[in-house]
Formats: structure tokens, C-alpha cells, sequence
């Protein structure tokens, strides 16, 4: 097949260069970092096809300027005067249309599939433990207008093919028995799964590297030989690499990278914070979304309990905000009054970027004749890494693709 250079080393770049060495390719990753600490490893661990609601959606713009001036709110949008954020909040605006989130279910759904898919044909990979369980997602809620709305998302589900019920508070208290919940209900998505993402990151780059890939740190792209509109060689700051593929999947700094290659892509970072009880004092069964306050726990691998949250449109040169975690364990003892957790330390406190499009929808496809990118997944780029991947290589070998790819469409707002 010929060389092909992956930038970026989160789960979208792994999940790539496994499908692209499965197909033939020779495959060199390259990251700025050192593979250790991306956007990856502290998210929910959540593959949900239950997502199937883009981040674009009317109301959440509204929502969005009232929160604006609260350090502690689920959704914040750092005001200032920035070219590429003002464009793409217009963008995102435009986008946030009850059209548009109906036409995003069947693509988001989709990709969120295929990849549950192919994460269940991984568990089946002698010594690739990723602590996988299909325990279902619950959405809790506390309010009657959430309740309604938890009615239609059964309904829409539906439609879809999803398996989603309606829980009262009594049911849902049955499923988790260890604490006392301050609920009206939940709706409960039998469909999802979760996973510990350390595990499958650090399994991901054994495999890898098992299979020959090589793995290269500290190797920030500074830009591409081009010839006759074909991406000739990667250049790093002191190396070069020859290509005949490129995959960018370099999540929150895809604009900047896609801008190399002469493409204006709409994209923000979206940054998130969450906190891990290792051996945690506290029990949990399952997944779930805790509506009123937008946040996410996950019990995961046996002892573990994660807390997340926030979507905080910033740059990545922005210190981090602590006060949002205040927000997002408030948010938990009062859904579950026993959970009181301290605003840990600075140090055991993870944050990270995830890439927000300007619809909600990734970005997959080709960019040039040979170079391809894969990012824009917001929330969900953990849950539909595996599909993006397997995408991905389907591109590269100009193959039928698992899925229609025209929704992702890089170029859509070109």
C-alpha cells in the first residue's frame, strides 16, 4: 500500500493507524505529546449510539448566554474577540435548527454502531482487556421539563432502531441500591456500553507496536511538501517523513493543521474536567448522565468512579477553570446526596480539549488527493474511535465505506 504518516496520537490517530496497518499500510504515528495524556484518556469512557443529538440543538445558544457569566456552569463560552471563533459561532448558530438535529441522528447513530461493533470484536484480541461492559447508559433527571423531553428522546430512539425505556424513580433506584438518588427518573438506553480509557489507550499502543507501527513522540508537524496538490513529506521541526498517505487526527488543533493545507475548518476546542476516585468509597452500577447538571459518572474497571463534565469553548493556551469542578460535584450530591466529594487538588484534577465542529457532526474525509482528516467528534470521539478508524482506512483504500460519509464531509462549509 505504500507509507502512511498519522498525526495525532489519541484514540481517532491509534484507531486509525490499526485499521491502516490491518489493510497494508506501513504506519508511523506521530504525536506532539507523548501519547500519555490527550483528550482520550479522561472523558466518560462512554460508546453510546444513545448520542445521537448533536451538540447544535435550539436552545443550547440561549442556554449558553445565560450561563456565560457563571464559573460554574455546564456550558460556557469564553467571550473575546476572535476571528475564528466568531466564525464559527455563526456557523453554529445557523446549525442549531430542529431540521438539523433531525437529519444528525441517523449519521451520528450510525458511526456510533459501527464502532460499538468493532470495540466488542476487540475484546475478543488475546490480552486486550479494556475493562468493556454493556451495562446500558441511565439519563437521569430531576425535573418534570426533563422528564418530558426524556419522553421524546424515548420516542426518537425508537425510530432509530435504539432500545430506550422509561424509568420511574423506584425502578432506578432497584438498579443502584448502594446510595439514595434524588431523582424523578431516568430514561435508560439498554444500547450503550462503557469502557476505562487508560486501559484501552495504553492496550491500543501495545498492539501497535506489536505489529510494527512505529510510535514517535515529541513530533510537532510544522508543515507538508506538497506536489501537484499531493502531500509529498510530514515535516517536523528537525525531521522529515516521506508519505503517501496522511491521516490528521490532531483533535482541538485540526483548524490549525488543516489550515497548513489550504482548508478553513470550523472548529473550537471544547474543554472538560473530571475527577477519578481510584478504590473509590463509593458504589455505582451503572453509567449515567445526571441531566440538570450535565454531568457523567462512570463506575469503571471493578473500583473506579469518574465524575466529568463542562463544555467550555476556550482556547488551549487558556489557564484551567478549577471553579467548574465545584460545579460538576455540586452536581452530583445533588443527585446523590452521599456522594460528597471535596474539589480535589489541582494535580488530581484532568482536563482536556475536545474538537467541537460548527454543527455537532465529525469531520472525516479526504482534504487533499492523499491526506485525510478525521476530527470535529466533541463528546463523543472516544465512543466512535473505532469507526472513525475503521473509516478511515476504508478511505485510504478507496474502498465502500461501513457507513455514508457524506454527512462528515470536511469541506461542508467551504
Amino acid at each position: 500500500m505504500g507509507k502512511a504518516i498519522v498525526i495525532g496520537g489519541g484514540i481517532i490517530g491509534l484507531s486509525s493507524a490499526y485499521y491502516l496497518q490491518q489493510s497494508g499500510w506501513d504506519v508511523t504515528v506521530l504525536d506532539k505529546d507523548d501519547f500519555s495524556d490527550n483528550c482520550s484518556y479522561g472523558n466518560a469512557g462512554y460508546v453510546c449510539p444513545s448520542h445521537f443529538v448533536p451538540l447544535a440543538t435550539p436552545g443550547i445558544v440561549t442556554q449558553g448566554l445565560k450561563w456565560m457569566w457563571n464559573s460554574r456552569s455546564p456550558f460556557y463560552v469564553e467571550p473575546r474577540l476572535n476571528a475564528a471563533l466568531i466564525s464559527w459561532g455563526l456557523k453554529f448558530m445557523k446549525s442549531a435548527t430542529t431540521k438539523h438535529v433531525a437529519e444528525s441522528a441517523i449519521p451520528l447513530r450510525d458511526i456510533a454502531l459501527l464502532s460499538q461493533q468493532l470495540y466488542e470484536e476487540w475484546t475478543n484480541i488475546p490480552g486486550f482487556d479494556f475493562a468493556y461492559e454493556k451495562k446500558g447508559l441511565l439519563e437521569m433527571f430531576q425535573t418534570e421539563a426533563n422528564e418530558e423531553h426524556a419522553h421524546h428522546t424515548a420516542a426518537d430512539a425508537a425510530k432509530l432502531g435504539l432500545e430506550a425505556v422509561m424509568l420511574s424513580k423506584e425502578e432506578v433506584q432497584a438498579m443502584e441500591p448502594q446510595v439514595e438518588l434524588n431523582i424523578r427518573g431516568a430514561l435508560y438506553f439498554k444500547c450503550d456500553a462503557h469502557l476505562y480509557p487508560q486501559k484501552l489507550m495504553k492496550g491500543l499502543i501495545n498492539i501497535l507496536q506489536q505489529k510494527g507501527v512505529q510510535l514517535i513522540s515529541k513530533q510537532e508537524v510544522t508543515g507538508f511538501e506538497m506536489k501537484n496538490d499531493q502531500i509529498k513529506s510530514v515535516i517536523c521541526n528537525n525531521q522529515r517523513y516521506d508519505a503517501d498517505m496522511v491521516v490528521i487526527a490532531t483533535g482541538s488543533w485540526s483548524r490549525e493543521m488543516a489550515a497548513k493545507l489550504d482548508l478553513n475548518l470550523p472548529l473550537m476546542p471544547g474543554r472538560g474536567y473530571s475527577v477519578t476516585l481510584e478504590d473509590s468509597p463509593f458504589t455505582f452500577n451503572h453509567p449515567a448522565v445526571l441531566q440538570e447538571g450535565r454531568v457523567a459518572i462512570t463506575p469503571m474497571d471493578g473500583n473506579k468512579i469518574r465524575f466529568g463534565g463542562t463544555m467550555e469553548i476556550t482556547s488551549t493556551k487558556t489557564p484551567p477553570r478549577y471553579k467548574r469542578v465545584e460545579g460538576i460535584l455540586n452536581a452530583v450530591e445533588r443527585f446523590v446526596p452521599q456522594f460528597k466529594i471535596p474539589v480535589p487538588s489541582p494535580e488530581n484534577i484532568w482536563y482536556g480539549y475536545r474538537p467541537c465542529s460548527a454543527d455537532g457532526l465529525p469531520y472525516i474525509g479526504k482534504i487533499k488527493q492523499n491526506a485525510i482528516i478525521a476530527t470535529g467528534h466533541a463528546m463523543i470521539g472516544l465512543s466512535v474511535g473505532a469507526g472513525t478508524g475503521k473509516l478511515v482506512a476504508e478511505i485510504a483504500n478507496d474502498q465502500m465505506t461501513s457507513v455514508d460519509i457524506k454527512p462528515y464531509n470536511p469541506k461542508r462549509f467551504s
